[in-house]
């Protein structure tokens, strides 16, 4: 169920000072301002989404609190006092970006019997997301680091793409182990090519290739791989 947040930015405003509130019996001398209305009510993951394709469109940097206010159509203080800065709202997107648009690689490793199978599996399906109409083309977790000169933001969406590589890796291993690739393989090197793949075909939906020039590409990226060891793969 979706959760409603009053669009009332009194208390974040007190406690950053930045807005003044009257107090019961103080005497300012002043003319009361107008009296403030019913607080408007708005849909949390309505506006999470908006916040998400903000920050996909045009990279974290890039995306300033005013922007995020407009896309979202809430106050400053509704933001901060419901997400949080804008640095915590964009770790809350980029977990939302991973449960709802970035899922395709962790099922592919999980659901698919061997390493070969789960990364042509994963070009295959990025191929297809990256290109889907209805949002911003390519990867969030690629493009928001672009021109990003926030050292936790950057850090963070490296260490994701890192771990990416990391679980390409693992697998790779285990299936060198098996038997399933030969014993020479360069595991790490394979699995830096996958992350090198993954990550340029985002760039290139973002220039504007099709879901078929994208699948071409992830084919010829197959076509490096290793033959099978003793066990088919």
């Amino acid at each position: 169920m979706h959760s409603m947040v009053n669009d009332d930015g009194a208390t974040r405003g007190e406690r950053h000072g930045t807005a003044q509130a009257e107090r019961p019996g103080a005497s300012t001398g002043k003319v009361k301002g107008r009296p403030r209305g019913r607080p408007r009510s708005f849909d949390r993951e309505t506006a999470l989404e908006k916040a998400l394709l903000a920050f996909w469109e045009h990279g974290y940097e890039a995306t300033s609190v005013s922007d995020l206010t407009r896309v979202m159509d809430i106050g400053a203080p509704s933001l901060y006092a419901a997400f949080g800065d804008k640095q915590s709202l964009f770790e809350e997107v980029v977990q939302v970006y991973g449960t709802r648009y970035g899922s395709f690689t962790d099922r592919a490793l999980a659901e698919e019997p061997t390493a070969r199978a789960a990364v042509e599996r994963m070009l295959r399906e990025a191929a297809t997301a990256y290109t889907e109409p209805g949002h911003p083309h390519g990867c969030l977790v690629v493009h928001a680091a672009a021109n990003c000169s926030t050292p936790e933001v950057e850090q963070s969406l490296r260490d994701r793409r890192n771990a990416s590589i990391a679980a390409f890796e693992s697998r790779i291993r285990a299936d060198v182990a098996a038997g399933v690739l030969p014993p020479g393989t360069d595991a790490a090197a394979l699995a830096r090519h996958t992350g090198a793949m993954i990550q340029g075909m985002s760039q290139q939906a973002r220039d504007g290739a099709s879901r078929e020039e994208l699948e071409a590409v992830a084919e010829i990226a197959m076509s490096i791989w290793p033959r099978t060891g003793t066990h088919t793969g």
